[in-house]
């Protein structure tokens, strides 16, 4: 008898009239707004303009679910094309299945496009968004919870998975590799925050961080898995992938740490010269109001208060006048 487990849900789908909200769907739509949100936070205070993620993602978030997809489709083709399976399900993505190798790759493709398109620096974008990405995905990998896949070995550990009977799995516990990924990729946000602030990471260091840290978990967590893959020297394709990329990761980060040290100055021209525009109407309005408190200056010197004052002036000479002609006629 279990002591203690993780349950499933008993669905993946809670239908709000004739609207299916399924469970995948949306944790997939909160770790998006969750890295667009963290992502604009990181991008102005790097000195970007707000709103400026946001714009890119409208490329980078497509592409990246279309590349996720096929990378899923493609390493697990035998789930579609097989004998006695529909390749129309191959389209059913809320139904699970989404590579975060090719979800990356793609991504990386529309967001260059959406860079360009704007002019700004792919891998000063990049930086602001890793530890987002991040967050994304440990909010993401709920989904999986939903829909009771992507778990581990049998266990009897207290934080054990129950999953129930179903298409492909059998009923038990095992490990939560969902839940072992999701806490891993918080930490791996957090180290990236953290590494960002204490090393001053730019040109893409930051990113790459991201993904040399994600991959160290992910292989670990890949080795755990139950669930059908493919299989090359006797280590799953995603170990592999991980490892690859990984040392791709890591080599970036030494050669672009000598080649372009430091961190962009500039991450966003149009920012700095909308920046500078309004400094300068500024200092242009202070001048103007010194100028008019100096003209109000010199009006009041020149006013009906100073000619009163030159009146009074001429009257308190005006006796002095007088006596002088009174003398000089008496005498």
């Amino acid at each position: 008898m279990d002591l203690a487990y993780i349950p499933s849900p008993s669905t993946g789908v809670i239908d709000l009239g004739p609207i299916p909200l399924r469970g995948y769907a949306f944790c997939i739509i909160i770790g998006v707004f969750v890295a667009v949100w963290f992502g604009n936070k990181r991008w102005i205070a790097r000195g970007g303009r707000s709103g400026t993620v946001a714009d890119i993602a409208v490329w980078a978030v497509p592409f990246g679910l279309v590349g996720g997809r096929l990378y899923h489709v493609i390493t697990d083709y035998q789930l579609y094309f097989s004998d006695g399976e529909n390749w129309v399900d191959a389209f059913k993505i809320w139904q699970g299945g989404l590579g975060i190798w090719g979800a990356i790759a793609l991504g990386a493709v529309g967001a260059w496009i959406g860079c360009r398109r704007r002019g700004i620096p792919l891998p000063a974008w990049a930086d602001a968004l890793a530890p987002g990405i991040a967050f994304a995905q440990a909010i993401g990998r709920w989904g999986n919870w939903f829909n009771q896949e992507l778990y581990g070995k049998p266990t009897d550990l207290p934080w054990a998975l129950k999953i129930s009977e179903g298409p492909n799995r059998v009923a038990g516990t095992y490990h939560p590799t969902f839940l072992y990924e999701s806490l891993w990729c918080v930490g791996v946000a957090l180290l990236v925050i953290w590494a960002d602030r204490r090393f001053k990471l730019g040109h893409g260091r930051a990113f790459a961080l991201y993904v040399a840290a994600y991959c160290t978990g992910r292989a670990w967590i890949e080795y755990m898995r139950v669930d059908e893959a493919h299989h090359i020297l006797g280590l799953r394709l995603n170990v592999w992938t991980a490892v690859i990329v990984f040392v791709l990761a890591v080599t970036y980060i030494v050669i672009s740490a000598k080649v372009r040290p430091g961190r962009e100055e500039v991450v966003e021209p149009g920012a700095v010269e909308a920046t500078e525009t309004a400094d300068g109407a500024e200092a242009t309005e202070t001048a103007e109001g010194a100028e008019d408190a100096a003209e109000g200056a010199e009006d009041a010197d020149s006013g009906p208060a100073a000619d009163g004052d030159v009146r009074r002036d001429d009257e308190a000479r005006a006796p002095g006048k007088n006596g002088t002609a009174e003398a000089a006629k008496n005498g």
